[in-house]
């Protein structure tokens, strides 16, 4: 049995603690002489409407400079940077690269001639994946000799964990990752990330543990500094150890589960090799999931509102990014629009695979998927459907007021604006540190 390092360390000064925690595992150890190396950094979003709330939900860019920092000490003269970030309005395909700008890879460009990827302007290839899962990966991931990879140490209301295999998810394209939330309940979300590790070559994972996200990805999260770091050359090891240090056993995270057994690989550490800090002395135990009422169809926060006469069921992993980004807006403009008066027995049905309640009076079927799914339902007695994928922002409007529920606009219609509404509750706090976005 191989036994894989995996390096836990405090984050207590620039470069030399990064390094500190790639010396320990032995994390250059598959890194090729003249390698052209990929750094996947995560960035979830991006807002060109500043400030808004990076940390928790972006890598920091601290971390992407010690990357770069250490790759060019140890010889490395062809280096990457890579993305494809969510994209809030669709026909948007520039926003990697405002978002590389934003959080100074330019400097990094000009210092070290390294090059920035938009994904999404790229080319793909397909990659078979085993057992019939064929996706698209950026040509320039899988072509590199050598990946470092870095996401953000955090929960995730859809996969309880979000780290180095699921930050994989941001190098393939769009109808890849729509897969990916498939309705198929073996090929899951689960099963299909799992799986993303097939098309990783050899590499390095560093989970940016500066800050942690509770309840992410996103900027709606819960987030905390903790100054850690993470290292492994090995992808599962890495993602085991973080679970654990969000305060998860690896078999408590299906896609964990999923790619250990895909790797004939223990779940219990036995072939994991710890440096440096204690998981026990470290673990942060932070939740993932969002809280809805007893029957999962109203957030906790509009039931303890008093809100009635609408219901919004939890969504499942059918629901891919940008619907669970745009659903999350739903959800914060009906909370606003509430008066007092209870709603018609209005139902916004998300996702691929959630069914109507019988004696509803109006189901709202939010976007293609969901009104293939239940166009013919005859237990729908007034539907109104959103069929386009994705959802049309005129059309949701539409749909909500058609069912009584006078939303205001702005959220929907901008949703580029809501994270710099959240960053209002991180003022004033110190360790809440906006240089760490920023390359000097």
């Amino acid at each position: 049995m191989t036994v894989q390092k995996v390096a836990v360390l405090k984050y207590e000064e620039p470069v030399e603690s990064a390094r500190r925690a790639v010396e320990l595992s032995d994390g250059l150890c598959h890194l090729p002489k003249n390698a052209k190396v990929f750094i996947k950094p995560n960035i979830v979003l991006w807002s060109d409407i500043k400030p808004f709330p990076k940390w928790g939900m972006i890598t920091t860019s601290r971390i992407v400079d010690d990357v770069v920092t250490i790759l060019v000490d140890h010889g490395v003269k062809d280096i990457s940077i890579g993305e494809g970030p969510v994209l809030l309005n669709p026909k948007d395909k520039n926003v990697a690269m405002r978002a590389f700008d934003g959080l100074g890879y330019t400097v990094l460009a000009k210092r070290y001639g390294v090059n920035l990827i938009n994904v999404h302007r790229r080319p793909y290839e397909t990659i078979e994946l085993g057992d019939g899962v064929r996706l698209n990966f950026s040509k320039d991931f899988i072509e590199s000799d050598f990946v470092v990879n870095v996401p953000v140490l955090k929960t995730h209301s859809q996969t309880v964990v979000s780290l180095g295999i699921k930050n994989l998810k941001g190098v393939i394209d769009v109808s890849s990752r729509k897969k990916c939330h498939s309705a198929d309940p073996v090929k899951n979300l689960h099963y299909m990330v799992a799986r993303l590790v097939g098309a990783l070559p050899a590499s390095l994972t560093i989970l940016d543990g500066i800050y942690t996200n509770e309840r992410g990805p996103g900027f709606d999260g819960k987030i905390r500094r903790t100054d850690l770091v993470v290292a492994s050359s090995d992808v599962l090891a890495a993602d085991m150890v973080g679970a654990a240090l969000l305060g998860y056993s690896p078999s408590d995270v299906p896609y964990l589960v999923h790619a250990a057994a895909n790797q004939n690989r223990p779940l219990d550490f036995s072939d994991i090799e710890l440096q440096g800090a204690s998981i026990k002395d470290l673990n942060l135990k932070l939740s993932y999931e969002f809280d809805y009422n007893d029957n999962k169809d109203l957030p906790l926060f509009m039931a303890k509102k008093g809100i009635r006469g609408v219901s919004i069921p939890k969504p499942d992993t059918t629901l891919c990014t940008y619907c669970f980004t745009i659903t999350g807006l739903i959800i914060a403009s009906i909370a606003q629009a509430w008066n007092g008066t209870p709603w018609d027995q209005v139902e916004v049905l998300t996702g691929k695979i959630i069914k109507p309640s019988p004696g509803t009076n109006k189901t709202i079927l939010m976007g293609k998927c969901m009104y293939q799914a239940n166009k013919d339902n005859p237990e729908i007695r007034n539907a109104i459907a959103i069929k386009t994928c994705p959802p049309s922002k005129k059309e949701i409007l539409k749909a909500l007021h058609e069912a009584g529920i006078p939303v205001e606009p702005s959220l929907i219609e901008h949703p580029e604006k809501a994270p710099s509404l959240s960053y209002r509750k991180y003022l004033g706090k110190s360790e809440f540190d906006e240089s760490l976005f920023t390359i000097q």
